[in-house]
């Protein structure tokens, strides 16, 4: 007996929503005020003891700028579109190794998981790679690629496909054995298993090591950016955060980490958060 597009979309369906409690949609404003406030209150407070220390215990400005020099060299940055032009730059390189590290570990990560001699042979060479900086990557890179853009790409997918590949393989070994009993007794075999039983078991998990994923990726991109100095790569926040290192500014280099840091937590916020919501509220891990 063949399982259905249908029929499969219904058991999980009815199965997600079994004996779970029915939650409200909470208002966005009311959302908003919950989440965003505690962020602004903890950021105020973090600028005013940055200003307290800079200012009134008289740490030299030329080593430890206060917030208002870091936002005047913002502002000046800005003007001369630095900051969105680096800012691009970086992201068009990160996007460009992570969707190619998805690519690589997503499907090493079900072979691994899902047939033993594979696990046996290279599992512990994925949880090797884990372990080893990204930035190691940087040296040989210079000799295959020379200079090309791909020099930066390479690191950051040898940066994220590990974390990427080893989350799928986590995620597949959590799936209760009695889900992939289900699907034989309904007839799931080869593709079919994967694509009503396997996958949508191990979403929850898998979104959770494409977040780690994201997280390797980005920091191995301002690893290369800060290493790799080329006109052809353009400028990147790594680029400018060793500008300022180059040309003794504090507060160009507090400005740049400032960037990486908030770039890295809107992407998690903007892309990976919601994603990670909608699937735990669809399989009823998310409840009030």
């Amino acid at each position: 007996m063949a399982i259905s597009e249908a029929g499969s979309a219904s058991v999980e369906y009815g199965l997600d929503a079994l004996d779970l409690p029915a939650v409200g949609q909470e208002p966005w404003a009311r959302r908003l005020v919950r989440v965003v406030v505690p962020k602004l209150v903890a950021v105020g407070l973090l600028l005013g003891v940055w200003e307290l220390v800079s200012t009134v215990f008289g740490v030299p400005t030329d080593r430890f700028p206060s917030p208002s020099q870091v936002w005047a060299q913002f502002t000046d940055q800005w003007s001369q579109g630095r900051v969105t032009g680096a800012i691009g730059t970086s992201l068009l390189h990160a996007a460009e190794g992570y969707a190619l590290a998805i690519a690589l570990g997503t499907p090493l990560g079900l072979l691994i998981a899902r047939v033993r001699v594979v696990r046996y042979a290279i599992g512990s060479i994925i949880a090797a790679l884990l372990s080893l900086p990204s930035v190691v990557w940087a040296l040989p890179a210079l000799f295959w690629f020379n200079l090309s853009p791909m020099l930066v790409i390479f690191v950051v997918v040898m940066g994220a496909f590990p974390s990427i590949a080893s989350g799928t393989v986590a995620a597949v070994d959590q799936i209760p054995p009695l889900l992939l009993r289900v699907g034989d007794a309904m007839g799931a075999r080869g593709f079919a298993r994967y694509r009503h039983i396997i996958l949508p078991a191990a979403l929850p998990g898998y979104i959770a090591g494409m977040k780690q994923g994201w997280s390797f990726s980005w920091r191995s991109l301002m690893a290369a950016e800060i290493i790799v100095q080329v006109t052809s790569l353009g400028t990147g926040l790594g680029q400018l955060l060793d500008a300022g290192r180059s040309n003794d500014q504090m507060d160009l280099m507090f400005m740049s980490i400032i960037l990486i840091l908030i770039v890295g937590v809107l992407v998690d916020s903007l892309v990976f958060a919601p994603l990670d919501r909608a699937v735990r509220r669809r399989r009823g891990l998310a409840v009030a």
